[in-house]
């Protein structure tokens, strides 16, 4: 990290796993500055509460992901305040219940915007500040992996020729767009939004990986993505078998990566280890 206090932003930290990768954040990182992000004020001031109860000294700021004016103005509050960043953790996601009665194209439109195009878009903002040995972790899931095994070859063979970030971002536009027309299981898509935004975010990482191998400003920079496990969350409906923090182990392992572990860079992980499954 650089000699100035490293900077940290957790995106949706309020509560769940990003809650409890803040406070491992703060516990493990000798000198950083660790944001709790959070849509809702009242709630991520709440949270960063509880954690100085423990004794833990995080920041809040607002960022609602799907907001470009919230995103923009995370970004210049980074820029003026730390000249950069050293982590970020993109955690914020949305998932449907599965006695959702939504109609599945609306499913699949709003799952699309939260879990995969903000994302993106709170990447192409903060990775331009993220300084040399930066660490931007992905938080995605094995249902990601679930969700390709069941796409047509053709359409498993497009997830594996993306090179570019509007590849992947011209496969989910694909993906809503049939699911909202009916058809997208006869187009090769399964039929799960979730686990169809979480393959989009695992195919960015690759894409946003190779990408900033080659630029020269961004010295050992990493960008990887994992599965936090099966964690006793809201969006389990509280079924999850871990708890939160054992849901965090494994995105705070790689947003702490030691200088030395380029091999890591793109890839995808589940319980600190590399899952290869396309």
């Amino acid at each position: 990290m650089s000699m100035c206090r490293s900077n940290v932003q957790v995106t949706g930290a309020n509560k769940g796993i990003g809650f409890a990768i803040v406070r491992a954040l703060c516990k493990q990182l000798d000198n950083g500055i660790v944001y709790l992000t959070a849509r809702n004020e009242e709630r991520g001031r709440e949270a960063v509460a509880k954690l100085s109860q423990e004794g833990l000294q995080p920041k809040y700021h607002q960022l609602d992901v799907t907001d470009r004016a919230s995103v923009s103005k995370l970004r210049d509050f980074l820029k003026e305040t730390h000249g950069g960043l050293d982590i970020l953790v993109n955690n914020a996601a949305v998932a449907f219940k599965m006695e959702a009665t939504d109609p599945f194209g609306i499913q699949a439109t709003v799952t699309l915007a939260t879990n995969f195009t903000a994302l993106l878009e709170v990447s192409r903002a903060l990775l331009p500040l993220v300084r040399p040995h930066g660490r931007i972790v992905n938080v995605a899931s094995m249902s990601g992996p679930y969700a390709f095994k069941k796409m047509s070859q053709e359409v498993k063979g497009r997830f594996q020729a993306v090179r570019t970030e509007q590849d992947v971002e011209q496969l989910m536009k694909e993906f809503v767009d049939c699911a909202n027309a009916g058809d997208h299981m006869s187009k090769g898509w399964p039929n799960s939004a979730y686990g169809t935004s979480k393959m989009g975010v695992i195919a960015l990482t690759r894409v946003q990986a190779a990408d900033i191998a080659k630029d020269k400003t961004k010295e050992d920079v990493l960008i990887t993505c994992c599965c936090p496990g099966y964690v006793d969350t809201d969006m389990t409906s509280h079924k999850g078998s871990l708890t939160i923090d054992e849901g965090a182990v494994t995105p705070v392992y790689l947003a702490l990566l030691p200088t030395g572990s380029s091999d890591y860079n793109g890839k995808m992980f589940s319980e600190k280890a590399v899952t290869n499954f396309w």
